[in-house]
């Protein structure tokens, strides 16, 4: 009896229920059931590695909202996942992930393709749970525990639940019997309570925004329920830009004078605080009260100076004196156009100009998937705020493996997708590549290729080292060439070496669908110069 197949689409049917509608699955035998299943009931997707296989979940799930479910087998296969799954953790994106496993009786015996999957994932996860072989008398849990592991992932914060499903082969022979009914009127199993309503503000903090004069906002994501603002400046990183999103506010911090002119007297933070390091200095000088808003995610304070830290979604109501707001988004107005006259000046194809051109020109209604590292800097920095735009970044660890295949995950959500990438991170996931240009998504895949770690340039240990020992801790210069490793896929690619050829294939790509690559020449030494000469021009208009 296929007892292990009845289990699994009970287990599918739960999540169906709840509102999961993709999976993605990695070959292997141990998993059978579990993706016949999948198969059978959700849209899914087989992705051969593992590693890139996590990471196209996850970009779905940050995209959608929705948890995704992620399979595999047993042995080296869950070892794989790991990396997305602490992104998950960090970044509070619902995954479900279930490892296949073999039975008690062949673990620690010697059988093959056998691993420790008990707790691999250690306190990444919201819950874990190994429910052993399926057993038929078991079935009246069956239910409850899909609906919880669902219930886990999406509660107050949200991230991946793991599931270690041991199966007994023969996987599929023999009668199935019917899974256990669910709930009649097609809800799911179980229904968590979740708080969404914004709490009042305790007493003291709200007294301390009436007083406020210089309120600023920070913000990570999108503001979230019960915060009001009324002339108040919010600088946000371009994942949630907003309507009055002040401009390159990464280059006014950089300015001495604009800091003493600009100091606030409040400072309220919202979500995953912005990768820029100017920022964090600046802010964790400032000896004014703080407020960290973060329903929903885990503790943020990485400059340990949180007055308030609120775990719950609370009211708060900000106004700032009049020509606070305007004058840091004047000074916004001035950098954006010294980024746009020095660009233009120089006529050459630059790593700002990559960030702030394929910004400009996506369409409204897109996505832009950003690579941490320079890319999400350079956005962030030189990338004039698009609130139509839609842009995702693994913000949680920060890591550069797994870029292409998060985006993937979200253009297999239906949305037209631009993924801004270097070339160590393509190289890095090298494996999204295979079958990609059959996939039915519309990806454009951007790729500054300046040979290397452009990153390590701007940190002290450029200066510290002589040239050679640099290049090969930290430059580490690559042989390989993207152009090459892309067309091997069969993905379309082109080389541009100017701004006008860069806009020109940018502008191409939104007007078509299917994947296609835009290779963008670049040299590291080059482009640190050309940001400091930006930010240097920046700080003279602002001073004048």
């Amino acid at each position: 009896m296929s007892a292990g197949l009845s289990f699994c689409r009970t287990l599918v049917d739960e999540w169906r229920r709840a509102g999961v509608t993709d999976a993605v699955i990695s070959p292997g035998s141990r998993s059978t059931p579990l993706a016949v299943a999948l198969a059978e009931a959700l849209t899914t997707h087989v992705i051969l590695d593992e590693r890139c296989a996590s990471f196209t979940a996850l970009g779905a799930a940050l995209a959608s909202g929705r948890p995704t479910v992620l399979a595999c087998t047993s042995g080296t296969a869950p070892m794989h996942l790991h990396a997305a799954v602490v992104e998950a953790d960090q970044a509070g994106v619902p995954l479900i992930v279930c490892t296949a496993d073999r039975p008690a009786e062949l673990i620690g015996v010697g059988a093959p393709q056998t691993s420790d999957q008990t707790h691999v994932y250690g306190r990444a996860v919201r819950w874990f749970a190994e429910p052993g072989p399926p057993d038929v008398a078991m079935s009246a849990t069956w239910r409850s525990l899909a609906s919880r592991a669902f219930c886990e992932a999406t509660g107050p914060r949200p991230g991946p639940v793991h599931l270690n499903l041991a199966f007994r082969e023969p996987f599929l022979d023999g009668p199935t019997p019917e899974p256990p009914p669910g709930r009649s009127d097609g809800a799911p199993w179980h229904r968590a309570g979740d708080e969404r309503s914004p709490r009042p503000a305790p007493t003291d903090l709200a007294e301390a925004c009436a007083a406020s004069t210089r309120p600023l906002v920070i913000s990570g994501h999108d503001a979230p329920a019960g915060l009001t603002l009324d002339a108040v400046p919010v600088l946000s990183d371009h994942r949630g830009a907003v309507v009055g999103t002040v401009a390159h506010w990464d280059l006014l911090v950089r300015s001495p004078t604009f800091r003493d002119d600009h100091r606030p007297d409040l400072i309220v933070s919202t979500g995953m605080p912005p990768a820029s390091k100017a920022l964090a200095t600046w802010l964790a000088s400032l000896d004014v009260p703080r407020v960290v808003l973060a329903p929903g995610v885990r503790w943020i304070d990485p400059a340990h100076r949180a007055t308030w830290m609120l775990r719950t979604p609370t009211v708060l109501s900000l106004r700032g004196e009049p020509g606070w707001a305007e004058g840091w988004r004047a000074a916004g107005d001035t950098a954006g156009a010294v980024v746009d006259d020095h660009l233009a000046a120089s006529g050459t194809l630059t790593e700002p100009g990559v960030a702030r051109l394929v910004l400009t020109t996506r369409a409204s209604g897109s996505t832009v998937v950003v690579s941490s590292s320079m890319p999400i800097r350079d956005l962030e920095t030189f990338g004039a705020p698009r609130p139509d735009v839609r842009v995702l970044a693994n913000r949680g660890v920060n890591g550069i493996d797994g870029v292409v295949s998060t985006a993937l995950g979200v253009a297999l959500t239906g949305a037209p997708t631009t993924l801004v990438i270097g070339d160590l991170a393509l190289l890095h996931d090298q494996g999204s590549l295979t079958g990609l240009a059959e996939r039915g998504v519309d990806l454009t895949i951007v790729v500054v290729d300046n040979r290397g770690g452009g990153i390590f340039s701007f940190l002290p240990q450029r200066d510290q080292l002589d040239d050679d020992r640099f290049e090969a801790l930290f430059g580490t210069p690559q042989a390989a060439d993207p152009v090459a490793i892309i067309s091997a896929h069969g993905i379309e690619c082109s080389v541009v070496a100017t701004t006008h050829e860069l806009a020109a294939a940018a502008n191409a790509a939104g007007s078509r669908t299917g994947v296609r690559a835009i290779v963008a020449r670049s040299d590291r030494s080059a482009n640190r110069t050309v940001h400091e000469a930006i930010v240097d021009a920046v700080i003279a208009a602002i001073g004048r």
